[in-house]
Protein backbone atom coordinates (compact mmCIF):
# COMPACT_ATOMS: atom_id res chain seq x y z
CA UNK A 1 0.00 0.00 0.00
CA UNK A 2 1.62 3.51 -1.25
CA UNK A 3 0.81 6.60 0.74
CA UNK A 4 0.81 9.96 -0.70
CA UNK A 5 3.96 10.70 0.98
CA UNK A 6 5.86 8.19 -0.55
CA UNK A 7 7.28 9.95 -3.63
CA UNK A 8 10.79 10.55 -5.18
CA UNK A 9 11.67 13.94 -4.85
CA UNK A 10 13.06 14.44 -8.00
CA UNK A 11 9.86 14.79 -9.33
CA UNK A 12 8.81 17.89 -7.72
CA UNK A 13 9.81 20.60 -9.67
CA UNK A 14 6.70 22.66 -10.95
CA UNK A 15 6.22 25.87 -12.96
CA UNK A 16 4.82 28.73 -11.73
CA UNK A 17 1.46 29.03 -11.36
CA UNK A 18 0.80 25.21 -11.74
CA UNK A 19 -1.65 25.06 -8.99
CA UNK A 20 -4.10 27.99 -10.09
CA UNK A 21 -4.04 26.54 -13.67
CA UNK A 22 -5.14 23.41 -12.88
CA UNK A 23 -8.03 24.66 -10.45
CA UNK A 24 -8.69 26.60 -13.54
CA UNK A 25 -9.18 23.69 -15.53
CA UNK A 26 -11.33 21.30 -13.33
CA UNK A 27 -13.53 24.67 -12.96
CA UNK A 28 -14.08 25.37 -16.12
CA UNK A 29 -14.20 21.67 -17.48
CA UNK A 30 -17.19 21.52 -14.52
CA UNK A 31 -19.08 24.87 -15.76
CA UNK A 32 -19.18 23.75 -19.53
CA UNK A 33 -20.21 20.35 -18.48
CA UNK A 34 -23.48 21.55 -16.78
CA UNK A 35 -24.20 23.98 -19.37
CA UNK A 36 -26.18 21.63 -21.56
CA UNK A 37 -29.04 20.58 -18.44
CA UNK A 38 -30.56 24.77 -17.89
CA UNK A 39 -30.88 24.46 -21.66
CA UNK A 40 -32.93 21.63 -22.68
CA UNK A 41 -36.24 23.49 -22.34
CA UNK A 42 -34.78 26.84 -24.56
CA UNK A 43 -33.53 24.41 -26.79
CA UNK A 44 -36.25 22.56 -27.43
CA UNK A 45 -37.99 25.85 -28.01
CA UNK A 46 -35.02 26.95 -30.62
CA UNK A 47 -35.28 24.49 -32.79
CA UNK A 48 -38.86 22.99 -32.69
CA UNK A 49 -38.13 19.56 -31.18
CA UNK A 50 -39.33 17.32 -28.32
CA UNK A 51 -37.77 17.83 -25.23
CA UNK A 52 -36.48 13.99 -25.55
CA UNK A 53 -34.25 15.07 -28.47
CA UNK A 54 -33.47 18.23 -26.69
CA UNK A 55 -32.18 16.52 -23.86
CA UNK A 56 -29.68 15.45 -25.80
CA UNK A 57 -27.24 18.15 -25.35
CA UNK A 58 -26.79 17.04 -22.06
CA UNK A 59 -26.95 13.15 -22.54
CA UNK A 60 -24.20 13.17 -25.25
CA UNK A 61 -21.78 15.12 -23.24
CA UNK A 62 -22.30 12.90 -20.56
CA UNK A 63 -22.18 9.67 -22.95
CA UNK A 64 -18.71 10.79 -24.33
CA UNK A 65 -17.79 11.80 -21.01
CA UNK A 66 -17.93 8.36 -19.82
CA UNK A 67 -16.03 6.83 -22.72
CA UNK A 68 -13.35 9.09 -22.62
CA UNK A 69 -12.28 9.50 -19.00
CA UNK A 70 -11.27 5.81 -18.31
CA UNK A 71 -9.27 6.38 -21.42
CA UNK A 72 -7.85 9.52 -20.69
CA UNK A 73 -6.85 8.20 -16.92
CA UNK A 74 -5.05 5.23 -18.66
CA UNK A 75 -3.07 7.74 -21.25
CA UNK A 76 -2.43 10.14 -18.08
CA UNK A 77 -0.50 7.36 -16.11
CA UNK A 78 1.79 7.41 -18.60
CA UNK A 79 4.45 9.39 -19.90
CA UNK A 80 1.81 11.68 -22.08
CA UNK A 81 0.01 13.40 -19.37
CA UNK A 82 1.02 16.72 -20.70
CA UNK A 83 -0.08 16.46 -24.02
CA UNK A 84 -2.95 14.20 -23.11
CA UNK A 85 -4.44 17.71 -21.40
CA UNK A 86 -3.47 19.94 -24.07
CA UNK A 87 -5.40 18.10 -26.83
CA UNK A 88 -8.43 17.47 -24.44
CA UNK A 89 -8.57 21.40 -23.71
CA UNK A 90 -8.19 21.86 -27.51
CA UNK A 91 -11.16 19.57 -28.16
CA UNK A 92 -13.09 21.04 -25.51
CA UNK A 93 -12.74 24.79 -26.97
CA UNK A 94 -14.00 23.43 -30.46
CA UNK A 95 -16.45 22.00 -28.92
CA UNK A 96 -17.50 24.90 -27.46
CA UNK A 97 -16.62 27.06 -30.69
CA UNK A 98 -18.88 24.63 -32.68
CA UNK A 99 -21.98 25.13 -30.04
CA UNK A 100 -21.71 28.68 -30.15
CA UNK A 101 -22.46 28.59 -33.94
CA UNK A 102 -26.13 29.28 -34.78
CA UNK A 103 -26.90 26.85 -37.37
CA UNK A 104 -28.81 23.70 -36.38
CA UNK A 105 -29.86 20.94 -33.96
CA UNK A 106 -26.71 18.27 -34.94
CA UNK A 107 -24.11 21.21 -34.70
CA UNK A 108 -24.91 21.94 -31.20
CA UNK A 109 -24.57 17.76 -30.30
CA UNK A 110 -21.28 17.77 -32.26
CA UNK A 111 -20.37 20.62 -30.35
CA UNK A 112 -21.67 19.30 -26.88
CA UNK A 113 -20.34 15.59 -27.87
CA UNK A 114 -16.78 17.21 -28.01
CA UNK A 115 -17.02 19.37 -24.93
CA UNK A 116 -17.56 15.88 -23.22
CA UNK A 117 -13.87 15.06 -23.87
CA UNK A 118 -13.39 17.39 -20.99
CA UNK A 119 -14.65 15.29 -18.23
CA UNK A 120 -11.15 13.22 -17.86
CA UNK A 121 -9.27 16.12 -17.01
CA UNK A 122 -10.48 16.78 -13.17
CA UNK A 123 -8.93 12.72 -12.56
CA UNK A 124 -5.88 14.00 -14.62
CA UNK A 125 -5.31 17.40 -12.62
CA UNK A 126 -5.24 15.60 -9.83
CA UNK A 127 -2.62 13.31 -10.88
CA UNK A 128 -0.32 15.75 -11.84
CA UNK A 129 -0.69 17.17 -8.39
CA UNK A 130 0.19 13.83 -6.29
CA UNK A 131 3.20 13.57 -9.07
CA UNK A 132 4.78 17.14 -9.11
CA UNK A 133 3.92 18.75 -5.45
CA UNK A 134 5.28 18.20 -2.40
CA UNK A 135 3.54 15.54 0.30
CA UNK A 136 1.85 18.33 2.17
CA UNK A 137 0.84 20.52 -1.23
CA UNK A 138 -0.13 17.27 -3.01
CA UNK A 139 -2.60 16.35 -0.26
CA UNK A 140 -4.37 20.36 -0.09
CA UNK A 141 -4.45 20.44 -4.11
CA UNK A 142 -5.95 17.23 -4.50
CA UNK A 143 -9.37 17.94 -1.96
CA UNK A 144 -9.27 21.63 -3.63
CA UNK A 145 -9.66 20.67 -7.15
CA UNK A 146 -12.16 18.19 -6.15
CA UNK A 147 -14.33 20.49 -4.42
CA UNK A 148 -13.73 22.80 -7.38
CA UNK A 149 -15.31 20.22 -9.84
CA UNK A 150 -18.15 20.05 -7.60
CA UNK A 151 -18.36 23.73 -7.08
CA UNK A 152 -17.88 24.34 -10.74
CA UNK A 153 -20.70 22.25 -11.36
CA UNK A 154 -22.87 24.50 -9.12
CA UNK A 155 -21.65 28.18 -10.63
CA UNK A 156 -22.49 26.46 -14.18
CA UNK A 157 -26.34 26.59 -13.70
CA UNK A 158 -26.83 30.45 -12.77
CA UNK A 159 -24.17 31.49 -15.06
CA UNK A 160 -25.67 29.91 -17.36
CA UNK A 161 -29.17 31.23 -16.51
CA UNK A 162 -28.12 35.00 -16.50
CA UNK A 163 -25.87 34.83 -19.80
CA UNK A 164 -28.92 32.74 -21.20
CA UNK A 165 -31.47 35.57 -19.86
CA UNK A 166 -29.70 38.83 -20.82
CA UNK A 167 -28.28 37.59 -24.43
CA UNK A 168 -29.49 34.19 -25.49
CA UNK A 169 -28.23 31.04 -24.77
CA UNK A 170 -25.70 30.86 -27.77
CA UNK A 171 -23.75 33.26 -25.73
CA UNK A 172 -23.49 30.61 -23.04
CA UNK A 173 -21.33 28.58 -25.35
CA UNK A 174 -19.48 31.85 -26.70
CA UNK A 175 -18.44 32.71 -22.94
CA UNK A 176 -17.63 28.84 -22.48
CA UNK A 177 -15.38 29.26 -25.56
CA UNK A 178 -13.16 32.21 -24.29
CA UNK A 179 -13.07 30.02 -21.04
CA UNK A 180 -11.48 27.18 -22.52
CA UNK A 181 -9.21 29.31 -24.66
CA UNK A 182 -7.91 30.73 -21.53
CA UNK A 183 -7.22 27.29 -19.76
CA UNK A 184 -5.83 25.72 -23.06
CA UNK A 185 -3.23 28.77 -23.14
CA UNK A 186 -2.41 28.21 -19.24
CA UNK A 187 -1.92 23.93 -19.74
CA UNK A 188 0.38 25.16 -22.40
CA UNK A 189 2.23 27.47 -20.30
CA UNK A 190 2.17 25.43 -17.02
CA UNK A 191 1.43 21.95 -17.49
CA UNK A 192 4.52 19.91 -16.62
CA UNK A 193 5.87 16.75 -18.36
CA UNK A 194 5.39 13.48 -16.89
CA UNK A 195 8.53 11.61 -19.37
CA UNK A 196 9.57 9.82 -16.40
CA UNK A 197 6.77 7.79 -16.01
CA UNK A 198 7.00 4.49 -17.56
CA UNK A 199 4.43 3.72 -20.87
CA UNK A 200 1.94 1.28 -20.67
CA UNK A 201 -0.16 0.62 -23.59
CA UNK A 202 -4.13 1.53 -24.03
CA UNK A 203 -6.86 -1.20 -23.85
CA UNK A 204 -8.35 -0.51 -26.93
CA UNK A 205 -10.50 -3.98 -27.04
CA UNK A 206 -11.93 -2.37 -23.70
CA UNK A 207 -12.40 0.78 -24.37
CA UNK A 208 -14.32 0.23 -27.38
CA UNK A 209 -16.35 -2.85 -25.56
CA UNK A 210 -16.89 0.34 -22.48
CA UNK A 211 -18.71 2.29 -25.19
CA UNK A 212 -20.74 -0.43 -26.82
CA UNK A 213 -22.47 -1.32 -23.45
CA UNK A 214 -22.21 2.82 -22.29
CA UNK A 215 -24.25 4.05 -25.35
CA UNK A 216 -26.73 1.17 -25.36
CA UNK A 217 -27.42 1.91 -21.62
CA UNK A 218 -27.98 5.75 -22.03
CA UNK A 219 -30.58 5.56 -24.82
CA UNK A 220 -32.31 2.74 -22.81
CA UNK A 221 -32.13 5.49 -20.25
CA UNK A 222 -33.13 8.58 -22.28
CA UNK A 223 -35.46 7.26 -24.47
CA UNK A 224 -37.18 4.60 -22.30
CA UNK A 225 -40.08 7.54 -21.43
CA UNK A 226 -40.75 7.89 -25.31
CA UNK A 227 -40.34 4.03 -26.75
CA UNK A 228 -42.10 2.97 -23.34
CA UNK A 229 -40.24 1.30 -20.36
CA UNK A 230 -41.54 -1.93 -21.49
CA UNK A 231 -41.12 -1.76 -25.03
CA UNK A 232 -38.94 -4.08 -26.85
CA UNK A 233 -36.24 -1.17 -27.94
CA UNK A 234 -35.67 -0.24 -24.44
CA UNK A 235 -35.55 -3.70 -23.03
CA UNK A 236 -33.65 -4.61 -25.45
CA UNK A 237 -30.54 -1.57 -25.40
CA UNK A 238 -30.69 -2.57 -21.93
CA UNK A 239 -30.42 -5.98 -21.98
CA UNK A 240 -27.26 -5.99 -24.94
CA UNK A 241 -26.05 -2.79 -22.95
CA UNK A 242 -25.71 -4.66 -19.82
CA UNK A 243 -24.53 -8.03 -21.15
CA UNK A 244 -21.45 -5.40 -22.84
CA UNK A 245 -20.55 -4.05 -20.08
CA UNK A 246 -20.31 -7.85 -18.02
CA UNK A 247 -17.69 -9.18 -20.87
CA UNK A 248 -16.33 -5.96 -20.43
CA UNK A 249 -15.63 -6.35 -17.16
CA UNK A 250 -14.26 -9.93 -17.42
CA UNK A 251 -12.20 -8.28 -20.34
CA UNK A 252 -10.80 -5.97 -17.74
CA UNK A 253 -9.91 -8.70 -14.74
CA UNK A 254 -8.31 -10.92 -17.11
CA UNK A 255 -6.10 -8.47 -19.48
CA UNK A 256 -2.61 -7.26 -18.97
CA UNK A 257 -3.13 -3.63 -19.36
CA UNK A 258 -6.62 -3.27 -17.99
CA UNK A 259 -8.31 0.15 -19.12
CA UNK A 260 -9.76 0.74 -15.60
CA UNK A 261 -7.84 -1.27 -13.19
CA UNK A 262 -11.16 -3.10 -11.71
CA UNK A 263 -9.06 -5.12 -8.84
CA UNK A 264 -8.27 -2.19 -7.02
CA UNK A 265 -12.05 -2.14 -5.81
CA UNK A 266 -10.76 -4.77 -3.71
CA UNK A 267 -9.22 -1.82 -1.54
CA UNK A 268 -11.70 -1.08 1.15
CA UNK A 269 -10.74 2.39 0.99
CA UNK A 270 -10.98 2.75 -3.12
CA UNK A 271 -14.37 0.77 -2.78
CA UNK A 272 -15.81 2.90 0.34
CA UNK A 273 -14.73 6.44 -1.70
CA UNK A 274 -16.16 5.22 -4.98
CA UNK A 275 -19.69 3.96 -3.14
CA UNK A 276 -19.87 6.89 -0.75
CA UNK A 277 -19.07 9.58 -4.23
CA UNK A 278 -22.10 7.68 -5.87
CA UNK A 279 -24.76 8.42 -3.27
CA UNK A 280 -23.65 11.54 -2.26
CA UNK A 281 -23.56 12.60 -6.03
CA UNK A 282 -26.72 11.12 -6.46
CA UNK A 283 -28.42 13.21 -3.78
CA UNK A 284 -26.21 16.13 -4.95
CA UNK A 285 -27.73 16.52 -8.36
CA UNK A 286 -31.33 15.51 -7.29
CA UNK A 287 -31.61 18.45 -4.74
CA UNK A 288 -30.39 20.85 -6.89
CA UNK A 289 -32.82 19.73 -9.63
CA UNK A 290 -35.05 19.79 -7.40
CA UNK A 291 -34.60 23.23 -6.03
CA UNK A 292 -34.65 24.87 -9.34
CA UNK A 293 -37.79 23.37 -10.47
CA UNK A 294 -39.55 24.75 -6.69
CA UNK A 295 -38.28 27.62 -7.03
CA UNK A 296 -39.54 28.31 -10.21
CA UNK A 297 -43.20 26.64 -9.60
CA UNK A 298 -45.95 29.05 -9.74
CA UNK A 299 -46.82 29.99 -6.12
CA UNK A 300 -51.11 29.78 -7.13
CA UNK A 301 -50.39 25.68 -7.33
CA UNK A 302 -49.86 25.87 -3.20
CA UNK A 303 -46.39 23.94 -3.82
CA UNK A 304 -43.73 26.32 -5.25
CA UNK A 305 -42.30 29.90 -4.93
CA UNK A 306 -42.94 30.99 -8.17
CA UNK A 307 -39.48 32.94 -8.85
CA UNK A 308 -37.69 33.24 -12.03
CA UNK A 309 -35.14 31.25 -13.56
CA UNK A 310 -32.44 33.88 -12.86
CA UNK A 311 -33.61 33.85 -8.86
CA UNK A 312 -33.42 29.75 -9.52
CA UNK A 313 -30.14 29.67 -10.59
CA UNK A 314 -28.77 32.21 -7.82
CA UNK A 315 -30.11 29.43 -5.47
CA UNK A 316 -27.08 27.49 -6.41
CA UNK A 317 -24.76 30.16 -5.22
CA UNK A 318 -24.14 29.13 -1.74
CA UNK A 319 -23.81 25.28 -2.28
CA UNK A 320 -20.52 26.44 -4.73
CA UNK A 321 -19.37 28.97 -2.06
CA UNK A 322 -19.95 27.03 0.78
CA UNK A 323 -18.30 23.90 -0.92
CA UNK A 324 -14.92 25.82 -1.65
CA UNK A 325 -15.46 26.84 1.97
CA UNK A 326 -15.61 22.96 3.61
CA UNK A 327 -12.22 22.50 1.53
CA UNK A 328 -10.53 25.58 3.60
CA UNK A 329 -11.68 24.57 6.59
CA UNK A 330 -10.77 20.74 5.96
CA UNK A 331 -7.05 20.99 7.42
CA UNK A 332 -8.76 22.64 10.54
CA UNK A 333 -11.37 19.71 11.02
CA UNK A 334 -8.89 17.19 10.60
CA UNK A 335 -6.81 18.50 13.64
CA UNK A 336 -9.58 17.69 15.94
CA UNK A 337 -11.58 14.83 14.48
CA UNK A 338 -10.23 11.40 12.90
CA UNK A 339 -9.91 11.47 8.83
CA UNK A 340 -11.95 8.61 8.42
CA UNK A 341 -15.12 10.91 10.23
CA UNK A 342 -14.97 13.52 7.87
CA UNK A 343 -17.11 11.60 5.10
CA UNK A 344 -19.63 10.26 7.63
CA UNK A 345 -19.95 14.37 8.95
CA UNK A 346 -20.46 16.10 5.77
CA UNK A 347 -22.90 12.98 4.69
CA UNK A 348 -25.13 13.71 7.71
CA UNK A 349 -24.62 17.97 7.40
CA UNK A 350 -26.07 17.27 3.53
CA UNK A 351 -28.82 14.61 5.57
CA UNK A 352 -29.27 17.59 7.50
CA UNK A 353 -30.12 19.88 4.29
CA UNK A 354 -32.48 17.36 2.52
CA UNK A 355 -34.85 17.54 5.54
CA UNK A 356 -34.72 21.19 5.70
CA UNK A 357 -36.06 20.74 2.02
CA UNK A 358 -38.42 18.67 3.05
CA UNK A 359 -40.36 20.16 5.96
CA UNK A 360 -39.12 23.71 5.98
CA UNK A 361 -38.81 25.47 2.34
CA UNK A 362 -42.15 27.60 2.40
CA UNK A 363 -39.68 31.18 2.32
CA UNK A 364 -37.20 31.65 -0.34
CA UNK A 365 -34.06 32.56 2.65
CA UNK A 366 -34.43 28.93 3.70
CA UNK A 367 -34.02 27.67 0.38
CA UNK A 368 -30.78 29.56 0.47
CA UNK A 369 -29.74 28.38 3.66
CA UNK A 370 -30.42 24.52 3.20
CA UNK A 371 -28.22 25.01 -0.11
CA UNK A 372 -25.37 26.19 1.78
CA UNK A 373 -25.82 23.58 4.61
CA UNK A 374 -25.93 21.21 1.74
CA UNK A 375 -22.67 22.51 -0.06
CA UNK A 376 -20.69 22.09 3.67
CA UNK A 377 -21.55 18.28 3.64
CA UNK A 378 -21.02 17.57 -0.35
CA UNK A 379 -17.78 19.89 0.11
CA UNK A 380 -16.39 17.70 2.93
CA UNK A 381 -17.58 14.22 1.65
CA UNK A 382 -15.87 15.36 -1.70
CA UNK A 383 -12.59 17.01 -0.32
CA UNK A 384 -11.91 13.67 1.90
CA UNK A 385 -12.59 11.17 -0.88
CA UNK A 386 -9.56 12.25 -2.98
CA UNK A 387 -6.90 10.80 0.11
CA UNK A 388 -8.77 7.59 0.86
CA UNK A 389 -7.74 6.52 -2.96
CA UNK A 390 -4.42 8.07 -3.34
CA UNK A 391 -3.47 6.44 0.02
CA UNK A 392 -4.39 3.11 -0.92
CA UNK A 393 -2.94 3.42 -4.74
CA UNK A 394 0.25 3.02 -6.62
CA UNK A 395 1.79 6.29 -7.80
CA UNK A 396 1.39 4.63 -11.14
CA UNK A 397 -2.14 4.49 -10.64
CA UNK A 398 -3.56 7.28 -9.35
CA UNK A 399 -4.82 8.85 -12.71
CA UNK A 400 -6.71 5.14 -13.62
CA UNK A 401 -8.07 5.15 -9.83
CA UNK A 402 -9.28 9.01 -9.59
CA UNK A 403 -10.83 8.42 -13.09
CA UNK A 404 -12.90 5.72 -11.99
CA UNK A 405 -14.42 7.67 -9.33
CA UNK A 406 -15.19 10.14 -11.93
CA UNK A 407 -16.86 7.73 -14.11
CA UNK A 408 -19.15 7.18 -11.14
CA UNK A 409 -19.52 10.81 -10.68
CA UNK A 410 -20.92 10.68 -14.45
CA UNK A 411 -23.11 8.16 -14.02
CA UNK A 412 -24.55 9.52 -10.66
CA UNK A 413 -25.31 12.95 -12.56
CA UNK A 414 -27.09 11.14 -15.32
CA UNK A 415 -29.45 9.23 -12.52
CA UNK A 416 -30.00 11.87 -10.28
CA UNK A 417 -31.19 14.20 -13.13
CA UNK A 418 -33.16 11.52 -14.80
CA UNK A 419 -34.66 10.74 -11.32
CA UNK A 420 -35.74 14.01 -10.96
CA UNK A 421 -36.85 14.88 -14.43
CA UNK A 422 -39.32 11.72 -14.38
CA UNK A 423 -40.34 12.88 -10.63
CA UNK A 424 -41.19 16.51 -12.35
CA UNK A 425 -43.30 15.14 -14.74
CA UNK A 426 -45.53 13.36 -12.95
CA UNK A 427 -45.82 16.68 -10.89
CA UNK A 428 -46.74 18.44 -14.26
CA UNK A 429 -49.07 16.31 -14.97
CA UNK A 430 -51.01 16.86 -11.93
CA UNK A 431 -51.73 20.07 -12.22
CA UNK A 432 -54.21 19.37 -15.21
CA UNK A 433 -57.09 20.59 -12.76
CA UNK A 434 -58.32 22.05 -9.82
CA UNK A 435 -58.03 18.43 -7.64
CA UNK A 436 -54.30 17.60 -9.00
CA UNK A 437 -53.40 20.60 -7.53
CA UNK A 438 -54.78 19.54 -3.79
CA UNK A 439 -53.90 16.62 -4.45
CA UNK A 440 -50.02 18.06 -5.44
CA UNK A 441 -50.12 20.32 -2.06
CA UNK A 442 -51.18 17.60 0.46
CA UNK A 443 -48.93 15.44 -0.92
CA UNK A 444 -45.59 17.23 -1.30
CA UNK A 445 -43.62 15.75 1.59
CA UNK A 446 -44.53 12.53 0.79
CA UNK A 447 -43.67 13.27 -3.75
CA UNK A 448 -39.81 14.71 -1.81
CA UNK A 449 -39.32 11.66 0.57
CA UNK A 450 -37.12 9.52 -2.08
CA UNK A 451 -34.27 12.94 -1.35
CA UNK A 452 -33.94 12.20 1.74
CA UNK A 453 -32.52 8.09 1.20
CA UNK A 454 -30.01 10.07 -1.24
CA UNK A 455 -28.58 11.93 1.58
CA UNK A 456 -28.29 9.24 4.84
CA UNK A 457 -24.97 9.14 6.12
CA UNK A 458 -25.12 5.19 6.67
CA UNK A 459 -23.53 4.67 3.35
CA UNK A 460 -20.39 5.97 4.48
CA UNK A 461 -19.97 4.88 8.65
CA UNK A 462 -18.02 1.71 7.91
CA UNK A 463 -14.87 3.30 6.67
CA UNK A 464 -11.36 1.64 6.17
CA UNK A 465 -8.78 3.33 8.80
CA UNK A 466 -5.86 5.14 6.70
CA UNK A 467 -2.77 3.09 6.45
CA UNK A 468 -0.43 3.18 9.97
CA UNK A 469 2.48 5.21 9.03
CA UNK A 470 5.75 2.71 10.31
CA UNK A 471 7.53 4.04 13.40
CA UNK A 472 11.35 4.90 13.25
CA UNK A 473 12.14 1.68 15.64
CA UNK A 474 9.23 -1.00 12.99
CA UNK A 475 11.69 0.51 10.62
CA UNK A 476 15.02 -0.43 12.33
CA UNK A 477 13.83 -3.26 13.42
CA UNK A 478 13.07 -4.40 9.89
CA UNK A 479 16.81 -3.36 8.58
CA UNK A 480 17.73 -5.07 11.21
CA UNK A 481 16.47 -8.49 10.27
CA UNK A 482 16.67 -7.83 6.18
CA UNK A 483 20.46 -7.34 7.13
CA UNK A 484 20.99 -9.97 9.18
CA UNK A 485 19.03 -12.64 6.29
CA UNK A 486 21.40 -11.40 3.87
CA UNK A 487 24.19 -11.74 6.30
CA UNK A 488 23.09 -15.57 6.51
CA UNK A 489 22.25 -15.95 2.65
CA UNK A 490 26.06 -14.88 2.33
CA UNK A 491 27.38 -17.40 4.48
CA UNK A 492 25.64 -20.01 2.63
CA UNK A 493 25.83 -18.96 -0.86
CA UNK A 494 22.30 -18.65 -1.44
CA UNK A 495 20.09 -15.55 -2.79
CA UNK A 496 18.80 -13.35 -0.23
CA UNK A 497 15.63 -13.17 0.30
CA UNK A 498 13.93 -9.62 1.06
CA UNK A 499 10.76 -9.02 2.86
Amino acid sequence: MTSIDDKPEEHLATPRGFVPVLAAICTVVAIVSSVGAPLIPTVADAYSVSFTSAQWTLTITMLVGAVTVPVLGRLGDGPHRRPVIIGALSVVFIGCVLAAIPSNLALLLIGRGLQGVGLGLAPLAMAVARDHLTPFEAKRTVAALSVTAVAGIGLGYPLTGVIAHLWGYHACFVVASAASLAVLVGGITSVPSSRHVPHKPLDIVGAVLLGIGLTLLLIALTSGSYWGWTSVQTIGCAAVGLAVVVGWTFHELRTRFPLVELRLLSKPAVLTADVTGLFAGIGMFVLSSAVIRFVQTPSDTGYGLGRSAMVAGLVLVPFSLTSVFANRLLPLAERWISKSMIMPIGAMAFAGALTLFLFGRDELWVVFVLMGVAGLGIGFTFAAMPAFIVSAVPPHETGSALAGQSSSTHGRWRGGQRFERHRARDIHSSRADVPGQRRLHSNRHRRYRPLDGHGNPGFCTILPRQPRRKTACQIGRREHRVGRNRQLCLRHRQPPRTE
